[in-house]
């Protein structure tokens, strides 16, 4: 979500993240190299390693499991697009932070693209075509992104029906 919204501007609907897909295939190979080495030292090894060394790499193990996992929440946690009555914003990033800003007035098209695994799970890219030189914003692994297109699109009406 933006820091800080504009003077008499509210938000259309809550911030919307990326799909939790995301978070889930960051992880699972960290989760498979884990379970993999925990299998090799505690059951395959266990009477080739001293059980210090065992319990010393099993710890280091799942220590970077959390990490990994941690990582990965907390960029998914800063990727947001947020949909404003005035604007459309597209944040990510944690260290190198980007945004970008589409007034709804400059809106051309809303389109959403979905693979059948995404259309399975209810994920998609959301692709807003804005009028000036920013062209197509690409927002990837949006959750519902047909909901959330046509949402975008009647705002964009409504917004041009007032001017």
């Amino acid at each position: 979500m933006p820091k800080q919204l504009l003077p008499g501007e509210s938000l259309a609907f809550p911030p919307v993240h990326r799909h939790w897909i995301v978070v889930a295939r960051g992880v699972t190979p960290m989760l498979v190299a884990t379970v993999a080495v925990l299998a090799v030292v505690n059951v395959a090894a266990r009477n080739l390693l001293p059980g210090e060394l065992r319990l010393l790499t099993s710890t280091l193990m799942l220590a970077l499991l959390v990490l990994s996992a941690i990582s990965l929440w907390v960029r998914w946690m800063e990727d947001s697009l947020t949909v404003t009555d005035q604007r459309v914003i597209l944040e990510e990033g944690v260290l190198r932070r980007s945004s970008r800003v589409i007034p709804l007035d400059r809106v051309q098209d809303v389109s959403t693209d979905q693979t059948l695994i995404g259309r399975l799970l209810d994920y998609g890219s959301l692709e807003i075509d804005a009028a000036g030189a920013g062209g197509t914003e690409r927002f990837d692994h949006v959750p519902s992104p047909e909901r959330l297109r046509d949402r975008v699109f009647l705002l964009t009406e409504r917004v041009r029906k007032a001017l």
